[in-house]
């Protein structure tokens, strides 16, 4: 993950396209604890992060709003009493890119049980 994590987004081109299932897989290994998910077709980055209370859960969305404006990448947010789910995925390719790897493991980094 350190290696993801130290990385910074490209700008998708014209032209981009999603990642091959091979690419998937290898670089998910980098990141288990996340599941990659279809949604509508789409393959998506997703993990559910658990808190003690609201605020912190609304406290660690913040931080990946933060996050997400920072890299001009952002998420899908969905923030409960005590968990967090995030979802990673590109629109312009219509499924991940190493973008979504990326802040997926930089998300993570900020996550402190």
């Amino acid at each position: 993950m350190n290696e993801l994590k130290n990385k910074s987004c490209v700008p998708c081109s014209e032209g981009s396209s999603q990642l091959p299932l091979v690419e998937i897989e290898k670089l998910h290994e980098n990141i288990p604890e996340w599941q990659v998910v279809s949604n509508d077709g789409m393959n998506m980055l997703q993990r559910t992060f658990s808190f003690p209370d609201f605020r912190t859960a609304l406290t660690f969305t913040n931080q990946v709003g933060e996050l997400a404006e920072v890299e001009g990448h952002h998420p899908k947010l969905v923030t409960e009493w005590g968990k967090v789910t995030v979802v990673w995925w590109t629109h312009s390719v219509q499924g991940l890119h190493a973008n979504d790897f990326i802040m997926a493991a930089r998300t993570s980094d900020l996550f402190t049980e």
